[in-house]
């Protein structure tokens, strides 16, 4: 029973391939199974199935959902060959040619005695060198990270977050990097999953009770939509596209807010086929777009300064799509992205389809930078700012545009600018107004540096320079200063009780993180023999600063309940409260400390429950 099953899913592999391939190359990948099955015949996964299950999903991966050529489907059969099996690269190569053989070696750990930094930050460089020659191997590594993602469950809770952070931390953005956003978004919310279980699950659920909350007016509001391309002969279809917890996690951390206070937990995406009688325009898609646009516009209320037109302006990855925000007949706003099949298409496989070679060669030349980098350190920081990132177009003030990642600084512009100007800056002129280097830019910023020789680089500013060239430039400036060491990361602030993970530094100091720190997620990715299990409880003489927000409706006495909850219902000092008032709207800043996170989780939900408060939200 278990060969038939096994068969079966070889056999779907070779049906799609059927469909795009010659006979002589449906032969060739068959016989790329038969050697796997071979190679990995009496082999076991953790799960306990044989072994060839894994590269079939891979290959499946490969060929149904990335829609891949006949040579990556093969090396996603053999991609585990070479590094788990007596048979070599070489052995691969005389069977299926040089293309197969480079492809599988890319993706073959290389098996040393000493590592030239970590094992996993080797494997990293091995893969972003590989960008230089072929993307292909980047997809091959990317669908095998999807199917072991896939199949976590059965593995030990510290080999899941060491996976889950290296997927959290690098190919989940590296697989939105490529414009393959279903890979994605399946990996960050998998990864999510088996690092923070408690937090996902929860999320999980208040969305699907969001769902059953708003069903009845999105399918009123879409039927609605629906009627009008009917009415007017527009060929287009609808769907409704839920936002995953990973997405509304984040949204929560960046905003900080709690899940109600999420907008657009959902989005209405409008895909069609570009109008016939425009076919011989010079932009028929964009044509329709604004046809779309105005149809519903006529109909439903635009909300002012909503439209995104990334038709005209595409991201970097090459995803093109017209957003605007409408209003519902239920009084709320719906998020609506229009597309055409061939920008829906794109954003499913991204560089797969159209792979915008200017873009891929500047990815490829930053990619390559790092991979080159000395320092294992500093290569990851610049995986981190060259991956994570989305860019924005900053320009000097001669009109000089220079690209940087989304929050990068002016810090960061003035090191792209000229390293001297980075190390010795002092201010900045942002659109004419004085501000600070640490200053986040945005899109269309006009930006000028000042200069001073008696400047000089300091250890905090590492802290808000994002991009690889700034950061790298401050490692090496800095390197001879010592750091402080910390029990308890200072970034992400645990409390006793929160699902917490320990990273044991080379002193043998253990240092303590939440679960979803970004920090510990990458300390997971760079060298993960050193994550150990900790048991972070309370202890009845220690105390840990906390900082809450707090926004109600202000009325009489407020201020005065407030300070009742913590002095005599919870029994907690405080050490700052700042209040501001506006429009009848009280926003409350209080830093106190507390023995855990249920003590501060007791006191959060005690103060929601005082007549006028509308939110509590801790502020890390």
């Amino acid at each position: 029973m278990e060969e038939e099953r096994i068969q079966r899913a070889a056999e779907h592999v070779f049906e799609v391939m059927a469909g795009r391939v010659g006979p002589e190359d449906l032969q060739r990948i068959k016989d790329a199974y038969a050697m796997a099955a071979e190679a990995h015949k009496g082999q076991k996964r953790n799960t306990g199935e044989p072994y060839i299950v894994h590269p079939i999903a891979v290959a499946n991966i490969a060929a149904e959902e990335l829609e891949l050529d006949a040579n990556t489907v093969i090396a996603a059969f053999l991609h585990d060959v070479a590094e788990d099996t007596p048979y070599t690269v070489e052995d691969i190569r005389a069977r299926f040619g040089d293309d197969v053989a480079f492809l599988v070696d890319v993706v073959t750990k290389r098996k040393k005695h000493n590592y030239e930094f970590t094992k996993q930050v080797d494997n990293y460089r091995q893969i972003l060198e590989s960008v230089h020659y072929d993307i292909r191997a980047l997809l091959v590594k990317l669908s095998d990270r999807l199917h072991n993602m896939r199949t976590l469950d059965s593995m030990r809770p510290d080999k899941q977050m060491k996976i889950a952070g290296e997927t959290d931390f690098f190919y989940a953005p590296l697989a939105g990097r490529l414009g393959l956003y279903h890979v994605k978004t399946e990996l960050e919310n998998l990864s999510f999953r088996f690092r923070c279980p408690r937090e996902y699950e929860v999320i999980a659920r208040q969305l699907e009770e969001d769902k059953l909350r708003t069903q009845g007016a999105l399918k009123e509001f879409t039927d609605e939509i629906n009627e009008i391309f009917r009415t007017v002969g527009i060929p287009a279809r609808t769907q409704i596209r839920y936002r995953k917890p990973y997405s509304i996690w984040r949204t929560m951390r960046e905003e900080g807010c709690d899940f109600s206070h999420v907008n657009f937990k959902h989005f209405v995406r409008i895909i069609y086929t570009p109008i016939d009688e425009w076919s011989r325009s010079q932009c028929p898609e964009k044509d329709t777009t604004l046809f779309i646009y105005s149809c519903l516009s006529g109909h439903f209320k635009e909300r002012p300064g909503s439209v995104v037109n990334y038709i005209d302006n595409p991201k970097d990855n090459g995803y093109q799509s017209f957003h605007v925000q409408m209003l519902n007949r239920a009084g709320s706003w719906e998020e609506l992205h229009i597309a055409s099949e061939r920008m829906h298409r794109n954003s499913k496989l991204g560089c797969i389809v159209e792979r915008g070679e200017t873009w891929l060669e500047r990815f490829k030349t930053v990619l390559q930078n790092i991979a080159e980098s000395g320092d294992g350190y500093i290569f990851m920081d610049g995986v981190s700012s060259s991956l994570y990132n989305e860019d924005i177009l900053a320009f000097t003030p001669k009109g000089k545009g220079v690209i940087l990642p989304k929050g990068a600084t002016a810090l960061d512009f003035a090191f792209e600018v000229h390293s001297e100007i980075g190390e010795h800056a002092k201010y900045a002129r942002i659109n004419g107004a004085l501000s600070p280097i640490k200053t986040e830019l945005h899109r269309g910023d006009c930006v000028e540096i000042g200069t001073s020789e008696d400047v000089v680089p300091k250890p905090e500013w590492l802290e808000y320079a994002k991009t690889y060239k700034a950061r790298r430039r401050l490692h090496d400036l800095l390197k001879d200063r010592n750091m402080p060491d910390y029990k308890i990361c200072p970034k992400c602030k645990p409390l006793p009780g929160e699902e917490v993970i320990g990273f044991k530094g080379a002193d043998g100091v253990i240092t303590v993180h939440s679960r979803h720190c970004p920090e510990a997620i990458k300390l997971a990715s760079e060298n993960g023999n050193s994550l150990v299990s900790v048991a972070f409880d309370p202890v009845p003489d220690r105390l840990y600063p906390v900082r809450i927000r707090i926004v109600a409706i202000d009325r009489y006495h407020l201020l005065r309940d407030i300070i009742d909850c913590f002095v005599e219902r919870q029994h907690l000092s405080m050490n700052k409260l700042l209040t501001h008032t506006e429009d009848e709207i009280v926003e409350c800043i209080i830093d106190f400390p507390v023995h855990s996170v249920d003590e501060l989780h007791l006191t959060m939900e005690s103060i929601s429950e005082i007549n006028g408060v509308d939110e509590v939200q801790r502020v890390i």
